[in-house]
C-alpha cells in the first residue's frame, strides 16, 4: 500500500539538496553540520572586551547558536588557515554554515567549508584567507612554503620552532 507521507522525509532529505555538503576530513569525532548563529569575537564573548569589528581580523571569532551554545571557528576551507576572514562580514550578525564541528572531550570546534548569510543567498566557500594572502603577495599552490612572516619565524626560530634545532640530515 502506498503512504504518501512516508516518503516526507526521504523527498526532504532529496530536496534539502544544500544541507550538509560538508566533506569529510577523516578527523576522529567529526561531525557535519549546518548550524545558524550571531558571529562573536571569542574575546569578547568570554571577557566582555569588545571592539565594534569584530577585532578587524586579529581576534578568533566564532558561532554562538540561539541555544547560547559557542562554537569557536579555528578553521576554514584552506589548508593551515583559519576562518576568521569568512566569518569577519558577519561580525555581530547571524549567518549559517556548513562544515565540519569535531566534539570530543576536551574541546569543541567549528571547521568552515561554505557559509552564507541567510537562506536566500547562495553558499560560498570558505575561502577568504587565500584570496586575501594572494591580493598580498601573488600567486601559489602552497602558501604557507611562500609566506613571508611564516619564512621569517623559521629564519629566527628555527623549523622547529625551537632556536638553534636542526633536523637531521
Amino acid at each position: 500500500m502506498f503512504r504518501p507521507l512516508s516518503w516526507l522525509p526521504l523527498l526532504l532529505l532529496l530536496a534539502g539538496g544544500n544541507a550538509f555538503a560538508a566533506q569529510s576530513w577523516g578527523i576522529a569525532h567529526e561531525k557535519p553540520v549546518v548550524l545558524r548563529g550571531e558571529v562573536v569575537d571569542l574575546l569578547c564573548a568570554l571577557t566582555g572586551d569588545c571592539p565594534e569589528d569584530c577585532g578587524g581580523g586579529r581576534r578568533q571569532l566564532g558561532l554562538v547558536t540561539e541555544e547560547g551554545r559557542l562554537y569557536p571557528a579555528v578553521k576554514g576551507n584552506v589548508f593551515f588557515a583559519g576562518a576568521t576572514l569568512d566569518l569577519l562580514p558577519y561580525c555581530g550578525r547571524e549567518v549559517m554554515v556548513d562544515g565540519l564541528v569535531i566534539e570530543n572531550p576536551a574541546m569543541t570546534l567549528l571547521f568552515v567549508q561554505r557559509l552564507r548569510g541567510s537562506a536566500e543567498e547562495a553558499w560560498k566557500p570558505a575561502r577568504a584567507f587565500i584570496e586575501d594572502w594572494k591580493r598580498r603577495n601573488g600567486p601559489t599552490k602552497e602558501w604557507w612554503r611562500n609566506d613571508p612572516a611564516v619564512k621569517a619565524v623559521i629564519a629566527r626560530d628555527g623549523v622547529f620552532g625551537i632556536p638553534g634545532l636542526q633536523p637531521e640530515e
